[in-house]
């Protein structure tokens, strides 16, 4: 790069599920926009995060993992919004898991675009038993596509970022900045206070509940010293109600409590959280609710 140079563009994150893009989103921009859970399909919709830098900005989208085991409506706009993803970004950043490529992530590769260029993140490498098969399994990874760079990383240690973020901005186009330097997304705060609570569904409910529900705010309010946030918590069937809500009400409080904290650290000022929960059959195939909620 020619020095005083500046580049940007757009950069879609994508790869099957659980295989830790959110997590790689939230450390590249240096805070929490996208949430996570161990549960694969986490992220429902796209989520924009940006990192500026002297020498360039990259604007991140990242996606919902691509699946083919689902078919309801939500599943279909997920997995479109993979697909708009890619016709429209200046580099794609594929991630896997280092030493793993499964039937999602070849039903991916036959979605990678070939008019941009292709980076493959080799994601959570500290959790690579023998760390001598990270070689043999680069190279068959580069046999199967015309990759820009292949980039061993783990995002939950910081391990090769810095390497990965320079990778992706000698690939990008010169260009002036598309955003401030001090904004880290596009995203709203009523977007993002639903998607805390969300957040909190995945990690404090059992392993299929929190994909049978879904978030709606219905009213947020603010004020100079006071967010005033009141959210809807949204199930399927009567009998999981009453697991979201928990013996006299302590599962909900508790969703409440840590949602309600992240939001203060994320918003920088006091929050007052109300949750409620309501039944809402066949709401993940219901157009009307998943445009509330932004999706689709």
């Amino acid at each position: 790069m020619s020095e005083g140079a500046h580049r940007a563009g757009l950069v879609a994150i994508v790869g099957r599920p659980n295989v830790g893009k959110s997590t790689l989103l939230n450390h590249l921009v240096g805070q929490k926009i996208s949430i996570t859970s161990r549960k694969p399909q986490t992220t429902r919709q796209r989520i924009t995060g940006i990192l500026t830098r002297a020498d360039g900005q990259l604007v991140f989208v990242d996606t919902p993992g691509f699946q083919t085991e689902y078919r309801t409506a939500l599943n279909r706009v997920m997995n479109r919004t993979v697909r708009q993803a890619l016709e429209a970004v200046d580099v794609v950043l594929w991630v896997v898991e280092a030493g793993k490529f499964e039937p999602g992530d070849e039903a991916l590769l036959k979605l990678l675009p070939r008019n941009a260029p292709v980076v493959l993140a080799m994601n959570k490498i500290d959790r690579l038993k023998d760390k001598r098969s990270l070689l043999p399994f680069t190279q068959q990874m580069s046999g199967r596509h015309a990759f820009a760079a292949l980039v061993p990383i783990s995002a939950e240690r910081d391990i090769q970022l810095e390497a990965l973020v320079k990778t992706m901005i000698e690939l990008l186009p010169l260009r002036e900045r598309i955003y401030d330097e001090d904004e880290v997304t596009t995203l709203s705060e009523r977007f993002l206070a639903a998607e805390l609570v969300r957040e909190k569904l995945f990690r404090l409910l059992g392993d299929e509940l929190p994909y049978a529900t879904a978030v709606e705010i219905e009213r947020f309010e603010t004020s100079e010293s006071l967010r005033r946030i009141h959210v809807a918590i949204l199930v399927d069937r009567a009998n999981q109600k009453a697991i979201v809500i928990g013996k006299n009400g302590e599962k909900l409080k508790q969703i409440g409590t840590q949602a309600r904290k992240d939001m203060e650290r994320l918003f920088g000022g006091k929050v007052f959280l109300e949750t409620w929960v309501r039944v809402r059959s066949g709401w993940a195939d219901d157009a009307a609710t998943l445009k509330r909620m932004g999706i689709g």
